[in-house]
């Protein structure tokens, strides 16, 4: 094996090694919480646009949840935390 076929085949598992680790934070439809409420949430809390909370607010409600953010599970435990401090069902997966 040369050296350069070692430094891509290294490479490789460092990129299947910083993708694995990628979660999602799901937010769930509810009966409780305005649409208003959930859209300012994503706001503040995910750092979303107006049109990006709008639109992840209408997949909530359509249907029944919605993917709201990508990272590991350090970067979006602190937001499913305050997420659920506003009376928000959310989740990492």
């Amino acid at each position: 094996m040369d050296i350069l076929t070692e430094i891509l085949e290294q490479e490789d598992v460092l990129v299947l090694e910083d993708t694995t680790d990628m979660r999602e934070l799901v937010v769930y439809n509810d009966d409780v919480n305005t649409f208003e409420h959930v859209i300012n949430t994503l706001v503040q809390v995910c750092r979303h646009t107006q049109e990006q909370a709008e639109q992840c607010t209408m997949l909530i409600h359509y249907k029944g949840k919605c993917t709201v953010k990508l990272g590991t599970f350090t970067e979006l435990e602190t937001m499913c935390t305050a997420i659920h401090d506003r009376g928000i069902s959310a989740d990492i997966l």
